[in-house]
Formats: C-alpha cells, structure tokens, sequence
C-alpha cells in the first residue's frame, strides 16, 4: 500500500508498505478519505526529536472509512465514516482511573500516531480500541470541520478550558491551534481576547472566532501592551499557542498575580530550558499557575466537538487554506506547512480514496 513515510531525519516521501493486519479484537482498520498535515509531522522530519522507527507512517489527523473491525467492536461497522482524534488515549491502564488520559502508564501513551506507531498517512492504517477513540461524522459536518476537530479545534480548546467568564485573554500565536484557542475562549465567555501575531490570513479569522483585538509582535512589546490594557495587573489567562523559545517568559511577564493562568500548547523544541522570569514570577511566590498540555482525545471529546460543529456554535474548517485532491500531494503540503507563508494556515488532502 501507498504510505507517507519519515525515511530518514530531513526526508520524507511516498513508498510501499505492507498493508495493516488487525492486531487485537477491540481495535479497526480504516482507510483515510481527508488528512492534514501538522506542524508536529513537520518537526517529526525536520526538528531534532528522539530517534524515530524505520519508515515511520507520519500523521496524526484524518477523517476516515471503516474497513475492518474487531471482534469485540460493538459501535462501529464497516463503511461508517469517522473523525480519529490526534490523541488516543491507553484506555486499558490503571492510570486512566487517576483521570491520566495522556500520559496513562507511559509518557505521551496518547500521542503515539505517526510518531511511535504508524501514523495516518497510509492507504490503511490501524486504530486501537475502536468504541473509546473514532467518532461518527454527524450529518450536517462537512468533512473539513470534522478533519480540524482531530487536532486543532481539540487542543486549542483544552488551552480555553482554564477560562472563566469575563477575563481577560491574551492568545500567543493565531495559527491553527491559536485561532481555535480563541474561538474557545469567546465561547467560554471571555471578556477581554488579545491576540498576537502578524500572519496576514489569520488575522480576519482571528476577529471572526471572537479577537477583541490583534496586536503584532513585530509592531509592539507585547508585555508592555498587556500590561499597559489591563492598567498593569496583567491578563487572567495567557494561551502560549505559538511563538519562540521567549514566548514562556513572555506569558509569565503579562498573567496577573494570585490567580492569573499561563497555559502552554506550543512543542519548544530542542533542548535546554523554556526560563521562568525571577521577577515577573515574584522570585517564586507569585501564585501564578502554568499549565504544559496536549489537546485532549477520545471519543467523547471528539463527539462534543462535533455536536458543537453540528450546532453551529463555530465553524472550524474555515482555518483551511489549502485544499488538494489525491494522496500523492501530501509532501507537498508537507512543505507548504514547513514553509508557513503570510496566506497558510491549514491544509486538507482529499485522498480519493
């Protein structure tokens, strides 16, 4: 079968694979009918991550076609189109108990596709636990919301899961997962969205989704603009959803005193140390929070998310930029989303499958 391949570190590409054998009776193979690539598929062939398994399959967000199932899988046939969350948790751990749906007995045991385990970017790929990890596309959600549902909308939601109603929020970066930060912010009831970042594309969308405003980084010290709008007690929630290695400092600087909330969605990679500012953190004794998350995964997310879409409560396709037709144009998405010009956010690849 055709798959999506990391060969080696800098090189990806499109070659022949066996195709999946069904490993276990509660688990599903499917074939993918729209994929997309991520920032994280990019740093998994150009970043400096740990050392990969040969000809790893890449990718980790698709909607899909059933093929086979389980024994043991009750909710699902074969032809059922589904959403596979980017995130599928170990529901067979004990941890799980402990509320630990990411990291249940292994770090990162969730966010395994295409990264440890053969990703999505194949004619056929595997699902473990069926009935606890897909989601029916409900009628009335176009494929293209359901794909961003996967990854996306999912983790820019769990950065707006720490807002109340009436603060005021600051949006570090208005790619794909900061735009979804925001619109899950305004449907949480926020006062106040700052949002930052300079991406031409973007910006409409990010006043669509609920922006109050969109300040550039490159245009101003963004500390000293929190700051100075909120007459210098800082923001409630800072949502760290892109940037650089400054932008963790940065969030520290801008978040209030005693309850103020800087939550991390962005991948620092490399090495060395994301610095926590002596002064902005009250030499340790500020009781400001800070929060390292994944977007969250599992069924029940997947189909929150979707009744929401369904509903029209927001629209997340709109975040797609760039469209194509057949699975032979996924290294070129591929580059495009490495690129990340001032008109990308967000591909789709509509595989023909």
């Amino acid at each position: 079968m055709e798959a999506f391949v990391l060969i080696r570190r800098n090189e990806a590409d499109i070659i022949d694979l066996p195709n999946p054998i069904l490993s276990g009776p509660y688990n599903a193979i499917l074939t993918p009918i729209a994929i997309s690539v991520c920032t994280s598929d990019v740093n998994t062939v150009y970043g400096s991550g740990s050392k990969k398994p040969d000809n790893l399959i890449l990718g980790h967000e698709a909607v899909a076609r059933v093929l086979k199932v389980g024994e043991n899988v009750r909710d699902f046939t074969v032809g059922d189109i589904v959403v596979i969350p980017s995130m599928t948790p170990n529901f067979h751990d004990k941890d799980i108990q402990d509320g630990n749906f990411l990291h249940a007995g292994a770090n990162f045991s969730a966010n395994t596709l295409g990264r440890s385990t053969p990703g999505v970017f194949a004619r056929e790929f595997e699902v473990a636990d069926a009935d606890l990890n897909l989601a029916l596309l409900p009628e009335g959600v176009s494929i293209g919301s359901g794909l961003m549902c996967t990854d996306m909308a999912t983790t820019g939601f769990t950065g707006a899961k720490r807002v109340n109603f009436g603060d005021t929020v600051v949006v570090l970066g208005i790619g794909g997962v900061g735009l979804m930060a925001i619109c899950g912010a305004a449907l949480r009831g926020a006062g106040k969205i700052i949002a930052v970042g300079s991406r031409g594309v973007s910006i409409p969308l990010a006043y669509e989704y609920g922006a109050s405003e969109v300040i550039s980084y490159k245009e101003d010290n963004i500390t000293e603009y929190v700051l100075k709008a909120t007459n210098g007690k800082g923001a409630d929630v800072v949502i760290i959803a892109g940037g650089n290695d400054k932008s963790f400092s940065d969030a520290i600087d801008m978040v209030r005193y005693g309850v103020g909330k800087v939550v991390n969605l962005k991948l620092f990679t490399g090495d060395g140390s994301m610095e926590i500012p002596k002064f902005s953190s009250g030499r340790g004794m500020s009781g400001k929070s800070i929060y390292m998350e994944l977007g969250e995964g599992g069924r029940v997310r997947m189909e929150r998310l979707l009744s929401m879409v369904r509903h029209k409560r927001f629209i997340p396709e709109k975040i797609i930029t760039h469209t194509f037709e057949g699975f032979e144009n996924v290294k070129q998405a591929l580059e495009l989303m490495r690129d990340k010009g001032n008109t990308v956010i967000k591909t789709m690849i509509l595989t023909g499958w």
